[in-house]
């Protein structure tokens, strides 16, 4: 019984499996290679994204401009994922997507090294995230079609993206540290050549194009819990806007250096992957509404230590451990909460629009906003998220009653 209690529970924390996909007979997982692909796409996260806001800050941006470039992944994260899902599933060729998706991401960025004007960077933000976007969904379908009916081993697959993005957030923050920031460019189109590498070296599945039988995805958006749901991670990625965009020149203006900068990120990561671990006991012994609810409070708790007091250090660092929960919990709450609300048919497209969503209209709003009003001060940025928060904690803990979420 307890073994047959941690297999579902295991599987609660994944993406859910295609049907289609299921039903076959998967083959050998290729364990290194998708390994490999996790770590590098999500090394170029550690190594680009919170350095990001210094790169262009030191081209001379200013920060209501660098809330807007930063939320222009965003903003395509909300249509390209669904637009290349859907070319994936008539086509049947999801990896050729990733392999071109890899490739032209590299080739749009290219054009950071070309020209530094506000206009032109948007541009190349606009379609180097436009296929980047098309990557991840298409590998996740990848690797849960070569796990078959273990789902419960995703996890130790995507474990090695969390460590890719410790690797490369510690490492280029010593690299920036040491040679400049100029060299931003640099690294990212490495890290994009290596996860354009590691693409290749995918074996082609052997039952890809399968599709599962469609049922009304308007019909299951519609029910109260879900439009809570969807209400409560748009405000809490809207929070983490201000986070994403600018806690790197907020911790480099209070003399933080480089490498601090880039372990204090790591911190947070690290505390995700021992969150994953245990995340299948949480909701045993909690339920999904509960630890839906206390992320939530948390990340108020947490975006107002950093908002108030971020001088000091150990502070900081028990701040930066609550990623644990404000990202682990909530996200691996999140994929079983659309596991309970949303019909076998649906729970890809409940996937897809809570990413859409949450992650590109919440995430977009929250950069752009906090440029906007980067200029009155970190603690009104920070505290305007932590009261974000505390208004989804409120939403959930009165939308989230559906027996379903208990």
């Amino acid at each position: 019984m307890a073994k047959a209690q941690l297999k579902s529970s295991d599987s609660s924390v994944v993406p859910p499996v295609d049907p289609s996909i299921a039903s076959t007979l998967s083959p050998p997982v290729p364990y290194w290679r998708l390994s490999g692909f996790y770590f590098f796409y999500f090394a170029l996260l550690g190594g680009m994204y919170p350095y990001w806001p210094l790169y262009l800050q030191n081209e001379g941006f200013s920060a209501e401009r660098i809330g807007f470039l930063l939320a222009i992944p965003m903003v395509t994260k909300v249509m390209a994922p669904n637009l290349w899902s859907w070319l994936a599933d008539i086509s049947g060729r999801r990896l050729a997507i990733i392999q071109l998706g890899s490739l032209l991401g590299f080739v749009c960025f290219i054009g950071v090294m070309i020209n530094h004007g506000f206009l032109w960077l948007a541009a190349v933000m606009i379609t180097y995230s436009f296929f980047w976007n098309a990557v991840l969904p298409q590998f996740e379908v990848i690797t849960l079609n070569y796990l078959g009916d273990k789902p419960e081993r995703y996890s130790r697959l995507r474990l090695w993206g969390s460590v890719g993005f410790i690797v490369a957030v510690i490492g280029a923050g010593w690299l920036y540290e040491s040679y400049g920031v100029w060299v931003f460019p640099w690294v990212g189109l490495t890290l994009l050549a290596s996860i354009f590498i590691s693409s290749l070296l995918i074996p082609k599945p052997t039952n890809e194009g399968a599709r599962p039988q469609r049922e009304s995805l308007w019909r299951a958006v519609c029910q109260a819990p879900v439009i809570a749901f969807l209400l409560a991670g748009i405000l809490l990625q809207a929070a983490h806007g201000a986070y994403y965009s600018f806690f790197s020149i907020y911790m480099e203006e209070l003399g933080y250096t480089r490498t601090a900068i880039g372990f204090l990120w790591s911190i947070g990561v690290v505390a995700e992957v021992f969150i994953f671990i245990v995340m299948h006991n949480l909701l045993l012994s909690f339920g999904v509404r509960l630890v839906l609810i206390a992320s939530l409070v948390l990340a108020a708790l947490r975006w107002a230590i950093i908002g108030y007091s971020a001088e000091n250090i150990w502070l900081l660092v028990f701040a930066q451990c609550l990623h644990a929960f404000t990202f682990g919990t909530f996200h691996a709450a999140s994929i079983d909460t659309i596991r309970r609300l949303f019909k076998p048919g649906t729970q890809g497209g409940g996937q897809a629009l809570y990413g859409a969503v949450s992650f590109g209209i919440g995430g977009a709003l929250g950069s752009y906003l906090a440029g906007r009003y980067w200029v009155q001060g970190a603690e009104l940025v920070f505290g305007v998220a932590a009261m974000l928060c505390l208004l989804a904690g409120l939403i959930a803990w009165y939308g989230f009653r559906d027996p379903r979420l208990h």
